[in-house]
């Protein structure tokens, strides 16, 4: 195992790290490959993992099979990649949790910085602020509400921690109001008592909210992105409106096991990069707002992971939010 470090991701995308003997001479991938995602099925995160793995399978010539395995909050999916064996042949649907893992958590099982070494980035996804039908009209409405009545409103996370949480926590930060936090054990639940209107707003991702957004259920204010989506092209950002800088989406990495052999490593995000670019999957990401990186490499993908460690290290401390 090494430090995962800017430096390593550096050496990553300079081909310095060299295959072991003996890993050269077996042909990759000779067997399925599993990509574990640390959700439970039927949710964004599985569907877009399904999404590629039907794509990896055809690009890499090995039959990718998605494995579920959720709890505490994605670690237990890390953790059993990080103490899979580093031969490619299983890897990790990596999630914007990650970001938030080494500050909120003071011990692991495993070192999110030493034992995983990252594949390719594969999405980026914006979050949306949405409201229930008689809540706020706009973005400064809601700001202004937060302002005049600070700690009356509130707002619905999946669990106390969640980037979810601490993209909530920073818009009422930011807008200079409060808002109550109420944890919830999933977006379902949250979602159910936003529509009912018990709270004032909430962050979702517009795959999860189209439905609502489609039927009149839910308003939606903003987008939490530095510029406009092609996808809701007529919706602003929530800076638009807001007049503060305001940024968050959820995102995807694929790792492989700390010490995946080098050609592992390329071939592997060879085939992501390639999977990414299918018509078909571009299309359908394209229509839910997921931002697909079809040229990433495992440098790049490593400096972007710890780059969101280093944005949310601060949030996370400041908002005192503790995992459950």
């Amino acid at each position: 195992m090494r430090r995962f470090t800017r430096r390593t991701t550096l050496a990553l995308g300079a081909g310095a790290l060299a295959a072991p003997a003996g890993w050269a001479q077996t042909a990759f991938p000779d067997k399925p490959i599993r990509l574990v995602v640390g959700f439970a099925p039927g949710g964004p995160t599985d569907v877009l993992a399904r999404l590629l793995a039907e794509r990896l399978t055809e690009a890499i010539g090995q039959q990718v099979l998605v494995e579920n395995k959720p709890g505490a909050a994605g670690n237990l999916a890390s953790e059993q990649v990080a103490k899979a064996r580093p031969d490619g042949h299983t890897v990790l649907f990596g999630t914007s949790i990650m970001s938030l893992v080494p500050t909120l958590y003071a011990t692991l099982p495993y070192d999110p910085h030493k034992d995983l070494d990252p594949v390719a980035h594969i999405s980026s996804v914006p979050l949306i602020l949405v409201v229930p039908p008689g809540g706020a009209r706009t973005t400064e409405e809601l700001v202004a509400m937060l302002r005049k009545e600070p700690g009356k409103h509130s707002y619905p996370t999946p669990g106390n921690g969640s980037l979810i949480h601490l993209t909530s926590h920073l818009f009422a930060a930011r807008a200079g109001g409060e808002a109550m936090h109420v944890p919830y054990r999933g977006s379902g639940p949250a979602m159910q008592d936003t529509l009912a209107g018990r709270h004032a707003f909430q962050f979702d991702t517009l795959g999860s909210s189209k439905g609502f957004l489609d039927a009149g259920k839910l308003r939606l204010l903003g987008v939490s992105t530095e510029a406009r989506v092609p996808a809701m092209k007529d919706v602003p950002t929530i800076e638009e409106r807001a007049g503060f800088p305001f940024v968050s989406r959820t995102w995807n990495v694929l790792f492989a096991p700390a010490g995946t052999p080098k050609p592992v490593i390329e071939k592997l995000n060879a085939a992501t990069n390639a999977a990414l670019r299918h018509p078909a999957l571009a299309e359908r990401a394209a229509a839910l707002a997921i931002d697909l990186i079809a040229n990433s490499t495992p440098a790049s993908a490593g400096k972007y992971y710890l780059d969101q460690i280093a944005y949310w290290a601060p949030i996370a401390k400041a908002s005192g939010a503790k995992v459950e």
